[in-house]
């Protein structure tokens, strides 16, 4: 399938099979965070990658929304090892940290993997179930596994707006 394909195809999977993830899977959606591109290269991205069943545990006392995933992924960036805008001081944390989730996404999706990304969190939960430090700032959980039998995209995931209301071109 070409890129544009998987990234129409790919929906917010929201309910998994019991099967686990096999480790050169999660090899290859870890390595799509390796080359993500960020802002000056400065890959302030660290990536927890949560693939066991005390770890998955751990992590639903973090959220609200539950899908039976068999893995996750927290994704942080280092506030003080990201580029800074300098006439605005404004932090590529959070794009750095959405084009890496991004990323994950697709290269999951590619290899038969769903995922959803988790924005509604506790972020007090997270960094204390997890011990993340207060230098990373948590950008998105992804919830992964394989699709569910009876899994589909949700009755939105296909309505778009058309371009001309996205896009100007000048």
């Amino acid at each position: 399938m070409n890129f544009n394909e998987l990234c129409e195809k790919r929906y917010s999977v929201r309910k998994f099979s019991a099967k686990k993830v096999e480790k050169e899977k999660i090899d290859l959606i870890l390595y799509s965070s390796q080359v993500s591109p960020t802002a000056c290269n400065k890959q302030p991205q660290k990536i927890y990658a949560l693939c066991s069943h005390e770890a998955l545990e751990k992590l639903q006392k973090c959220k609200t929304s539950h899908f039976g995933e068999t893995l996750a992924f927290i994704i942080t960036v280092d506030k003080t090892k990201c580029w800074v805008r300098e006439y605005d001081q404004q932090s590529s944390a959070y794009v750095d940290g959405a084009i890496v989730t991004t990323n994950m996404m697709l290269a999951a999706y590619d290899i038969g993997i769903g995922s959803t990304w988790i924005m509604h969190f506790i972020p007090e939960a997270v960094r204390s179930e997890f011990s993340i430090p207060e230098n990373e700032e948590i950008i998105s959980i992804l919830v992964m596994g394989y699709p569910a039998s009876d899994s589909k995209p949700s009755t939105q995931h296909y309505d778009k707006k058309p371009l001309y209301e996205t896009v100007v071109i000048l």
